[in-house]
């Protein structure tokens, strides 16, 4: 089994693991035996950041994090943004993965769910997407907002869930920032919309 399969293995078995009733409903009726896709892997500069993190003390979101970890010189990391939508900085801190979806290293049309990473001192503006959408961070400390309200910080294995097309915003202070993400119920490989910005 490669170290890409064996991440595949983990992060289902964590999702079922979990009893949150809004991710139960999300991943209700998916089909996990999914076909891979041949994908080469691609480095991006926010893994180094990867390198220098410990792993959550808590068994299973530590178990997620190092099958991370281990594979993610194999995998195929990727940016939907480019310099004139946040700057070149962010995009040395910032990148994610698809594991499965439309453009994954396993092939699903219905859902899409991967990880995201932000290195430290990153505010990722206000953005939004037709797709529903949950987030669990790896790691502690970084701030969230929802439908344009405050800062919230969030901590490792929290469910954070965002409805369609409700705007959010993400930012790190000196931890950077690893999340596993869900996507379903829109177009799987929409570039989110930023507000006042031309698509």
């Amino acid at each position: 089994m490669s170290v890409v399969d064996a991440l595949l293995q983990v992060f289902h078995g964590y999702v079922a693991s979990r009893s949150d009733p809004v991710l139960r409903r999300f991943v209700e009726g998916f089909d996990w035996r999914m076909a891979e896709r041949p994908l080469e892997p691609h480095s991006l500069p926010v893994l180094d950041y990867l390198n220098v993190l410990h792993p959550p003390v808590d068994g299973a979101e530590g178990e997620l994090f190092s099958g991370l970890a281990a594979a993610a010189s194999a995998l195929h990391w990727a940016q939907t943004y480019n310099i004139a939508d946040f700057g070149a900085d962010f995009l040395q801190r910032y990148g994610w993965v698809e594991l499965f979806g439309t453009r994954g290293h396993f092939v699903s049309d219905e859902m899409a769910g991967g990880f995201l990473m932000l290195g430290p001192d990153v505010h990722y503006p206000d953005h939004h997407h037709i797709a529903e959408e949950i987030y669990i961070p790896l790691t502690d400390g970084s701030q969230w907002s929802k439908d344009s309200q405050a800062f919230l910080p969030r901590w490792t294995g929290e469910i954070i869930h965002h409805p369609s097309d409700i705007r959010h915003a993400m930012r790190t202070e000196r931890t950077p920032l690893v999340a596993l993400y869900l996507w379903r119920g829109g177009p799987l490989a929409q570039k989110s919309i930023i507000p006042g910005r031309a698509v």
